[in-house]
């Protein structure tokens, strides 16, 4: 049935292909490896009881702690309902419709193009090299209406870190004229390797985190932006008034405290020695052509007949994403690590493949 109020819908809406996200995509199955979640429940008691009032807008103790966690002080810190809201945030503040522009490099996360779609501001592309690194010369040469540049590292879905120095590379040619928006939704998985100790010297670098994937809160939605203050008083002004809930609050400063912090480290631990044992034996299986190294709790294999797998797993309740259909991800189906039973259970149904994709 055709909706009577189309006509009012502005038009690069009606146009818009909608994120598929994990859920959205759906499936019946007992082993979810699909969407990057913590696989296992964590367990927190809710301590605040004044729903009858409305939550601070940035709730200091949340606010205190991540900035606390990230090296930093409160007012380089904004809190928002998952770093999803943040990269629309970015782009309601600082693009015109129409004249700017948002640069990204696929394959890499969706909602950089969606979120900027949405708002009716143009986006420029610039394709990974085949190593699945940023194509730093062929990225200066579009930087022309650029406002914001989105870079994934550790990239989604590839898993691998992008280089430091060709992250430093693009900083260093954006000064002034763009921000640079270092998405580090898993970062916990390699700590290492974060660039907010860059935050003085490139004082346009933003850099998004969640408490969705290593804090194991997807459900809660709860992410932040780590950037200068004057770039944090500038989302304020657009942030929704009351972007967390009480409750929301009250659990992502439970998850921030010496307690959290310790358990997060035991669950990056636990999962990092998961994947590092699977990869490697899930690589010499036939139907595999190649199973890809990760710096986080989510990793590509790439089979000999990619769609025969995915169908025969989900026919049997093991829910992989499809990658497919992205750009230099012919043949890859991305798994998230599970527990080690989950992975057990991916490892035994992938020995029922042969080569070609049936089953021996």
């Amino acid at each position: 049935m055709s909706d009577p109020m189309s006509q009012l819908v502005r038009k690069n809406v009606r146009d818009l292909t909608p994120y598929q996200s994990a859920r959205r995509l759906g499936g019946c199955g007992d082993v979810w490896l699909n969407a990057n979640e913590y696989p296992t429940p964590v367990n927190f008691s809710l301590t605040q009881q004044t729903l009858n009032r409305y939550p601070e807008c940035q709730p200091r103790e949340v606010i205190s702690r991540y900035a606390q966690y990230a090296g930093l002080t409160p007012d380089n810190v904004l809190v928002s309902r998952g770093a999803d809201e943040a990269i629309e945030l970015l782009i309601r503040a600082y693009c015109e419709p129409g004249q700017d522009t948002v640069l990204y490099c696929p394959p890499t996360y969706g909602m950089y193009s969606v979120s900027a779609e949405t708002y009716g501001v143009q986006t420029k592309t610039q394709r990974l090299t085949e190593a699945w690194q940023l194509d730093v010369p062929a990225i200066l040469q579009q930087l022309d209406s650029v406002k914001i540049v989105y870079i994934c590292s550790p990239n989604n879905p590839t898993g691998h870190l992008l280089k430091a120095e060709d992250i430093h590379q693009v900083l260093t040619a954006t000064a002034g004229k763009a921000l640079v928006v270092v998405d580090e939704a898993y970062i916990e998985f390699c700590p290492q390797a974060s660039v907010v100790g860059w935050m003085q010297q490139f004082p346009h670098l933003v850099v998004l985190r969640t408490l969705s994937k290593a804090f194991a809160l997807a459900g809660l939605r709860c992410g932040f932006t780590l950037a200068q203050p004057g770039v944090i008083q500038t989302l304020l002004k657009v942030i929704a008034p009351y972007p967390l809930s009480t409750p929301v609050a009250d659990i992502a400063s439970q998850a921030l405290s010496d307690e959290g912090l310790n358990a997060m480290r035991a669950r990056v631990a636990e999962l990092n020695a998961i994947r590092d044992t699977f990869i490697p034996r899930l690589a010499e299986l036939p139907c595999v052509e190649q199973a890809f190294f990760s710096d986080t709790n989510y990793f590509l294999i790439r089979f000999h007949d990619s769609p025969a797998i995915f169908k025969g797993l989900w026919d049997q309740g093991i829910i992989l994403r499809d990658q497919t259909k992205n750009p230099l991800l012919g043949g890859c189906l991305r798994v998230s690590i599970g527990t080690e039973a989950e992975m057990e259970s991916l490892y035994q149904a992938l020995t029922q493949f042969g080569p070609k994709g049936a089953r021996q």
